[in-house]
């Protein structure tokens, strides 16, 4: 994880900046490591799983992730799960990735330090 991406904030974000360029991934990807760049629809997104030891540590990962997203404004896709969270952070405005989604992916590994398991959780089934 990046200390400098952590200390940095995101910037208002409208439909008039440019995406990240293939250079500025290029530099920004390898501070994040443990995040996909996945395409949705043609869309390039960073998502991350996160593994935790039953679900109200998952949720109480999902209201930090979302705590993080309110005072930045900017917001992510949040899956959660019994065991796990799925977190994946895009511009909206620009349909792609922006210096602010990796800015948050760093932020978001920080806030899953100490929470995480490092391993898969179980499968859960409802009794």
């Amino acid at each position: 994880m990046s200390d400098s991406l952590t200390r940095q904030t995101c910037i208002p974000c409208s439909g008039k900046v440019p995406p990240a360029s293939e250079a500025e991934v290029a530099e920004l990807k390898p501070q994040i490591p443990d995040w996909d760049i996945i395409s949705v629809e043609g869309i390039p997104q960073l998502q991350r799983v996160y593994h935790f030891s039953d679900f109200q540590t998952a949720l109480g990962f999902t209201n930090k992730v979302g705590d993080l997203a309110e005072g930045e404004q900017h917001h992510p896709a949040l899956l959660t799960e019994w065991g796990k969270v799925t977190v994946t952070w895009w511009t909206h405005a620009l349909n792609g990735l922006h210096r602010n989604d990796f800015i948050m992916a760093a932020k978001t590994d920080k806030a899953a330090q100490g929470l995480t398991s490092d391993v898969m959780a179980p499968s859960h089934q409802a009794d």
